[in-house]
């Protein structure tokens, strides 16, 4: 595997002071991280994420990004979910030895300046020796201004941020570097079935996973209550769809499951905290909360799980359950699961599906869609234009994804 870029391993131990921070950035040209809640809220008060900066996408027409060995890492967050995404992905798929990925941290006590390397030696990202996110953007674009953020998916060689668009990059880990995954890899995103997954992710987005952030950053009543109802009824969707289905699209996990999952993980564990009154945990979802247990027990979700436990520093009668509790929940027992659900599936031994037999890597590399949530017009991302031809209770392949 190739690399141009040095790797060491060693962790800082020291703390990335503000004082800091604040020379890395002036020397590196970087500027502080702009605020959702000032820069991404409509005249209504409603939270409309910033779309991605980085969408080319990989494949064989010119101009497209090329898989490669060697040449691409992925930076993510341990408490970002969408950036979970293309690492456990990648994990499934056993690309390991083909993406590298760093994990970032803060930048500063403050993080005044987003994504950085705080945990790392001499805070620096241990690949390429930068301090922060954002550099890799500047390097393709002086004057970018926006949001870095995770996961993005950095050329190593050329030290240049490729891709930050989670809406497909899993997509595309799992279509275009097919010919370097083992010949017995899963087949996460099948060919005959993409339409139908790429349209539930797409109303997944902003109905679940966005649904976090439209209640904690929105400015408004009116926009919170969309939000909160969007949420929890589709929660409720779910909790049906689940009810007959081991998985979303059936007796095997695909793309799907990856990105449901990791959101409920994090608003389980730690986002709940910040939207105010909730309708129910998701332990109260008798088949989401099954579903989550048994997706846990396989190595690579349960790697790429992170429960956060907050120093206790609160002063006062009332501390908050972070710091008071959540260090001693014991996870491992309340999130075991009872092997269940295997009843629903026709295949119970087995989670991941095989790929057809007779199937080329070019059968199975399909351009692969565009997103319309990295659509420019703030209005079209507005989450009520969200889309989904058949109920979300209803798994519209059935039994298909045997075939």
């Amino acid at each position: 595997m190739g690399n141009a870029c040095s790797l060491e391993t060693t962790e800082n131990t020291d703390i990335y002071t503000d004082e800091q921070a604040e020379i890395d950035a002036k020397e590196a040209g970087i500027k502080p991280r702009p605020q959702e809640i000032k820069d991404e809220i409509d005249e209504r008060g409603a939270f409309i994420r910033q779309t991605n900066i980085f969408v080319k996408p990989f494949g064989d027409n010119e101009g497209d990004l090329k898989a490669e060995d060697g040449r691409y890492a992925v930076y993510w967050m341990h408490g970002c979910h969408w950036s979970n995404r293309p690492v456990i992905v990648r994990d499934i798929l056993g690309l390991t030895d083909v993406i590298q990925d760093v994990a970032t941290s803060h930048s500063g006590v403050s993080n005044r300046y987003g994504h950085g390397f705080g945990d790392q030696k001499d805070h620096k990202d241990p690949i390429c020796g930068v301090h922060f996110l954002s550099e890799f953007y500047k390097n393709v674009d002086p004057d970018f201004t926006g949001r870095a953020t995770t996961p993005t998916l950095v050329d190593i060689k050329e030290k240049k941020a490729v891709n930050n668009d989670y809406h497909r990059l899993s997509n595309y880990i799992e279509v275009q570097f097919r010919k370097f995954q083992p010949a017995d890899a899963p087949d996460l995103y099948p060919v005959k079935y993409r339409k139908e997954i790429d349209e539930f992710n797409d109303w997944l987005f902003p109905t679940i996973n966005n649904g976090h952030y439209r209640m904690a950053f929105c400015q408004s009543w009116e926009a919170y209550e969309e939000a909160y109802n969007d949420f929890f009824e589709s929660l409720e969707k779910l909790d049906k769809r689940l009810e007959s289905n081991r998985f979303l699209f059936g007796d095997y996990i695909t793309d799907s499951d990856v990105r449901l999952y990791v959101t409920l993980v994090r608003w389980e564990t730690s986002y709940y905290h910040n939207v105010g009154p909730i309708k129910k945990r998701i332990t109260e979802y008798k088949n989401i909360w099954g579903y989550v247990k048994e997706l846990f027990a396989i190595p690579e979700f349960r790697k790429y799980t992170f429960f956060e436990f907050p120093k206790n520093n609160e002063k006062g009668i009332f501390v908050s359950y972070p710091k008071r509790i959540a260090a001693q929940v014991p996870y491992d027992k309340l999130w075991a699961t009872d092997g269940e659900r295997k009843k629903l599936s026709a295949d119970p031994d087995n989670v991941y599906k095989k790929h057809p037999e007779g199937e080329t890597v070019e059968d199975y590399q399909t351009v692969i869609s565009a997103s319309k949530w990295n659509s420019d017009s703030r209005a079209d991302r507005n989450p009520a234009n969200r889309y989904l031809s058949e109920d979300a209770s209803i798994n519209p392949i059935a039994s298909k994804l045997r075939d």
